[in-house]
């Protein structure tokens, strides 16, 4: 399916990308407005501490999953990854629903990020219409990846290497004030200890945030789309794995704690979604900077046309990779001369494009439909993920292949694939908890919730039924190489 080097076979992908583009592609990832605007919600919530806890169990969570994906990559690198693994490694009829899912998924994130390009593009110019910025930033996401895999993996990489800066100089300054050498007087431990900081509103507060928690880290699994493009697959991938999880951690938690440590969490600007009153404009501002809501607007704009620019790059190639497969229309796994799946690309943008304006017909209503069954799907597909690294070890074992013989191994098997396992299905069935307690279950609210799971269902049971699949015995495996 894929080319070992960089052969000029039209009918294979490029492998352009350096393990430098890996790491940034994956970091930049999930370094986004999870952690710059959502990280006040979840300290206001439950506290610093309940916070930390939340955030720090959903990274271990993601570390299994991406060292389970890693497995898979390095032995196995193609842009369809997921829907491959499943394929092979699970059932044909599994395989096609977390394919179809994928794409749905970052086709309907595009929509996302051109209406939070709109929101940004406001606070500077109030009286603007929203059209002309979404559509710039359409034509900038559509441009940066029609024009090569090289010219994707190069602005992600400038646009990661921004967020990635920031939250260095976010913490670091942050640490400043907390011991009194910036921003005024020392702050100590003293709103970890107000109220009741650091854990306020007990076990469902913390259960809460876990779930909101989820969504900040998805992204990180673009790494197994872009594995089908990378030069040297067996080594830069682990290599990528193994410091973008350590980064992410880092960055999340020692962000999370600043933020505690110096706004309180009875704070009410915590809850706003306005970027002037981001967390980060807050402890900027503190230190005595000025121009911070200016200047973290603009570094999150950048975040935003990343998340758009890797939502298209990655749904493109797995729309690529269906077709191929013969599980998508034929002309939908062309290539151009340069290996951009352009026809692919052309589809998932006028869908994106679509589905973005939904959010201007009746009062946004069907935007906010299709958007909750996208936040379900990245956690489908980290499921997905958890399921196909099983079976690929088992079946392995199974077909008597040495494990040393593995590019990468991925650590604490089987255990990290049934723990990623556990806790993705308990954030998917989790996901509107509070519609079941009280005196009345909100039946609007499941529907609204959770329509992302039996669209799923209906997907992979249509399949399964039409062609009659069947979950392939460990021996049957197809683990050749693509």
């Amino acid at each position: 399916m894929t080319s070992t080097n960089t052969s000029t076979d039209s009918s294979q992908l490029k492998r352009s990308l350096k393990a430098r583009h890996l790491t940034m592609i994956s970091l930049g990832g999930s370094i986004g407005t999870g952690i710059f605007l959502a990280s006040g919600g979840a300290i206001s919530t439950a506290g610093p501490g309940g916070a930390l806890v939340a955030y720090a169990a959903i990274g271990i969570m993601v570390y299994f999953l991406m060292t389970s994906l890693a497995e898979m990559a390095a032995y196995m690198p193609v842009a369809g990854s997921f829907k491959v693994y499943a394929t092979k490694f699970v059932d044909p009829a599994f395989g096609f629903a977390i394919g179809w899912n994928y794409w749905y998924n970052w086709a309907i994130t595009i929509a996302a990020e051109l209406a939070a390009v709109v929101l940004i593009m406001k606070f500077w110019f109030p009286e603007s219409p929203s059209f002309i910025w979404s559509g710039i930033a359409l034509v900038i996401m559509f441009g940066l990846n029609y024009l090569s895999v090289r010219g994707f993996g190069e602005a992600e990489f400038w646009f990661s290497l921004i967020k990635v800066v920031t939250v260095i100089i976010f913490i670091i300054t942050g640490i400043l004030m907390i011991f009194g050498i910036m921003g005024g007087e020392a702050i100590g431990f003293s709103n970890f200890t107000i109220g009741d900081a650091p854990f306020n509103g007990g076990f469902f507060a913390i259960l809460g945030v876990f779930m909101a928690a989820g969504f900040s880290f998805q992204g990180t699994e673009l790494l197994g789309v872009a594995a089908g493009e990378s030069e040297n697959p067996e080594k830069t991938i682990p290599k990528a794995i193994n410091s973008v999880f350590w980064r992410i951690l880092l960055f999340y938690i020692l962000a999370i704690f600043v933020i505690g440590m110096i706004l309180p969490y009875t704070d009410e600007r915590l809850l706003s979604s306005d970027i002037s009153v981001s967390p980060f404009t807050l402890v900027f501002e503190r230190a005595g900077f000025a121009f911070a809501a200016s200047v973290m607007n603009a570094i999150i704009l950048t975040a935003v046309l990343s998340a758009g620019n890797s939502g298209m790059y990655a749904a493109t190639r797995m729309l690529w990779d269906l077709a191929r497969d013969g599980k998508a229309p034929k002309f939908l796994g062309k290539l151009d001369r340069r290996g951009v799946p352009v026809n692919a690309l052309l589809v998932t943008t006028l869908v994106g494009s679509l589905a973005f304006l939904t959010t201007f017909f009746g009062d946004g209503v069907v935007y906010i439909w299709l958007l909750n069954a996208s936040g379900m799907a990245g956690f489908v597909t980290w499921l997905g993920i958890a399921i196909s690294h099983y079976r690929f070890r088992r079946a392995y074992i199974a077909q008597g292949k040495d494990l040393n013989a593995l590019p990468y191994r991925a650590k604490w098997f089987p255990i990290g694939p049934l723990l990623a396992f556990i806790l993705c299905t308990f954030i998917i069935l989790g996901q509107n908890y509070q519609a079941f307690i009280g005196g009345t279950i909100d039946w609007n609210g499941i529907f609204v919730s959770y329509i992302g799971l039996p669209l799923f269902l209906i997907v992979w049971l249509v399949y399964k039924i039409k062609y009659k699949t069947k979950l392939i015995p460990l021996e049957e495996c197809d683990l050749g190489k693509e």
